[in-house]
């Protein structure tokens, strides 16, 4: 028989990780819970300590539970940051060696901001108003002096607009997407010289926040982001 039609035989430390993994989604352990000890789950699944090893540590790979010297492992508690954390190596992969992925990225991002900005010009309240309007100072002061800092409020404000819809995934992938293409700026030079006009246009974007304007708001962050995706380019 030819060797490439045989079924490989599992290890069995992949045969824990399924039994595992099949009680977590089961709820069997919850969020905050510790699992068995090593001699307990050596004894219920009837393998040695190498394989249970391997299989929690496949689970902490995953984000599902956290193992910590001389402790029982413990369940986390999942969440959409975690869960984005997961691919942010492939992600990164994928945008240094497919130069397509990068110009998606992008795209995927405006898209996005654009639908956050609609949803935040309809139901932003006056304390989001306000973090705003911090950001847009703290740009201010590091206009010209601190491009680092300039660029990190930047960040925040966009963020805090995926914050307004107070929807958990919204604000991971929000977080996510600046954080992978920020690997992607070609140096702070590039930058430098560019912080005025994104001061002007977060100013701008902030007035149609706080006048509840969506068509202004949606054609200012639009005009931004056709601006800003010159910023980003494979390095």
């Amino acid at each position: 028989m030819n060797d490439s039609l045989k079924i490989p035989r599992r290890k069995l430390a992949d045969e824990v990780f399924d039994r595992l993994y099949r009680q977590l989604l089961n709820g069997d352990y919850r969020p905050g819970d510790v699992l068995p000890s090593e001699r307990e789950l050596m004894e219920s699944f009837g393998v040695g300590r190498p394989a249970i090893r391997e299989a929690m540590q496949a689970l902490e790979r995953l984000g599902l539970v956290a193992i910590h010297h001389g402790q029982r492992p413990r369940v986390v508690a999942p969440s959409a940051e975690g869960m984005l954390a997961q691919i942010e190596l492939t992600a990164m992969h994928m945008l240094s060696t497919e130069p397509a992925s990068l110009e998606h990225l992008k795209e995927a991002r405006a898209f996005f901001e654009l639908g956050m900005v609609a949803r935040a010009a309809r139901n932003i309240e006056d304390k989001g108003i306000a973090r705003l309007e911090d950001l847009v100072e703290q740009q201010r002061r590091a206009l010209n002096s601190d491009i680092e800092a300039f660029i990190a409020a930047d960040m925040a404000f966009h963020v805090t607009i995926a914050e307004t819809t107070a929807n958990p995934i919204f604000i991971a992938v929000s977080r996510a997407m600046l954080d992978w293409l920020a690997r992607f700026h070609t140096s702070l030079l590039h930058w430098k010289g560019n912080e005025s006009i994104t001061l002007e246009e977060h100013q701008r974007i902030l007035v149609a926040l706080a006048d509840g304007d969506e068509a202004a708001a949606v054609r200012e962050m639009d005009l931004h982001l056709t601006r800003a995706r010159t910023l980003y380019l494979p390095s």
